[in-house]
């Protein structure tokens, strides 16, 4: 009797699947916001341009070729050559010295306003959207008074009340950035105060100041970024401008808006004196856009998964 064949096999055990993760969900929350970041190359170059600005502000008594306050009244109003890269102005002082000098006060004037800004209008503006009622009608009312306020006006106010200088100035664009922060805080706010989390938390019975902190905030930290960003170029532009009338910087410090007036003084004798100033301004306010845009899409997506 022949012997039949074993038909039967042991089954193998199959191996374990390895759960598939989307690409570059490993690391910390910080490092994949870094990755998609370095992707976005405006953003990076912006971020290089402003990390170099950041360092000619630190160390510029240590790089200008000349003293940005000395005077030569035989050498006014040069123009562009190996001796002076961006010429000289009315007094006879070296352009892109006092270009470098005044870098330090273009970057901090804008940060102050915005400071000023945030601190003002984004507990306000969180507040009134989660609570809504009698509050945020009043605060709301505020705002778009403020909106309605022209900034020359303000800042012509507050100088005269405080005293002419660049921190009494920029207070004053800091608060007519409030109502901004406010505005977006609060849609934000109220677009996330009917999410499920938050339903969860006061179920457990989270105080609401802590559902505010914990669970609003970090959600709406990407338009918060975005919006400082703006506020940051808008700063720099507004900055400019009220040097360039008189209002902002006072002689003998220098910053862009005040080389750029100074320039354009004398535009008539040397007519692309003012290219430099102006074109180092429009950079400036450039580069905050192009890095709130990539710091936008690269960190939004990460903070609406954290919770």
């Amino acid at each position: 009797m022949s012997s039949q064949p074993d038909l039967t096999t042991t089954a193998e055990p199959e191996p374990e699947a390895t759960p598939a993760g989307p690409v570059g969900s490993t690391g910390s929350p910080l490092r994949r916001f870094w990755r998609r970041l370095v992707r976005q190359k405006l953003a990076m170059i912006s971020l290089a341009f402003l990390m170099l600005l950041v360092l000619v502000a630190i160390f510029a008594d240590l790089i200008v070729p000349y003293d940005p306050y000395a005077q030569d009244l035989l050498a006014r109003n040069l123009p562009a050559h190996d001796g002076h890269l961006m010429g000289t102005d009315d007094l006879g002082r070296d352009i892109f010295s006092r270009m470098i000098d005044g870098t330090g006060i273009t970057l901090l004037a804008p940060v102050i306003a915005v400071a000023v800004g945030l601190v003002l209008g984004v507990p306000l503006g969180l507040i009134a959207g989660y609570f809504g009622g009698w509050f945020d009608w009043l605060t709301s009312r505020v705002a778009d008074a403020l909106f309605a306020l022209p900034g020359i006006i303000l800042a012509m106010a507050v100088v005269a009340i405080r005293g002419q200088s660049t921190v009494n100035v920029m207070i004053a664009v800091g608060i007519l950035f409030a109502p901004r922060f406010f505005r977006v805080m609060r849609g934000e706010a109220m677009a996330v105060r009917t999410a499920m989390f938050v339903d969860a938390a006061k179920t457990i019975g989270t105080s609401p100041l802590r559902i505010i902190r914990s669970h609003i905030l970090p959600n709406v930290a990407p338009s918060l970024i975005v919006q400082c960003t703006i506020l940051l170029g808008y700063g720099v532009l507004v900055e400019a401008a009220l040097s360039f009338f008189g209002i902002g910087v006072q002689p003998p410090d220098a910053s862009w808006g005040v080389v750029l007036r100074r320039t354009f003084d004398a535009i008539n004798d040397v007519p692309f004196q003012s290219l430099g100033p102006g074109l180092a301004i429009t950079l400036l306010i450039l580069a905050t856009q192009f890095l709130g845009d990539g710091m936008r899409d690269s960190l939004g997506k990460e903070i609406r998964n954290a919770k």
